[in-house]
């Protein structure tokens, strides 16, 4: 028995949630959609109304007691290999590769590589 299996290293994304992406092969070739969510340690993410499968649950009791789930298919998003998915740019609107750069203000940014214009996220905020 092994004790001292080395530990996996730990992957870094450059796709973070609410990142518009084009689906580059698969099934779903060519369907766009934005990440639902990243699984960077199984090189994959989920991509909103992308892979969807159904999965057969059978009825019974929740955790917590009385509350009964109602058995029958549901629909899911399955998550998507992490290099079957391109960024789309904001800026032209085309699927492209990214660069990592130094802006002036010395943050680090991707830089799309058909516009050359840095990639900002757009962060949602809740109304309040």
């Amino acid at each position: 028995m092994l004790r001292n299996k080395p530990q996996s290293k730990r992957r870094w994304l450059e796709l973070a949630t609410g990142d518009p992406v084009i689906v580059t092969a698969g099934k779903d070739k060519g369907k766009q959609g934005e990440v639902l969510r990243t699984l960077p340690d199984q090189h994959k993410i989920v991509v909103k109304g992308v892979n969807i499968l159904k999965r057969h649950t059978k009825a019974g009791a929740r955790r917590g007691g009385t509350q009964v789930a109602q058995g029958g298919i549901v629909d899911f998003e399955a998550p998507l290999d992490y290099s079957n998915v391109m960024l789309v740019c904001p800026s032209c609107g085309r699927p492209t590769r990214t660069k990592h750069t130094v802006l002036e203000s010395g943050a680090r940014a991707l830089v799309c590589r058909h516009c050359g214009e840095p990639y900002e996220r757009v962060r949602k905020t809740e109304a309040q």
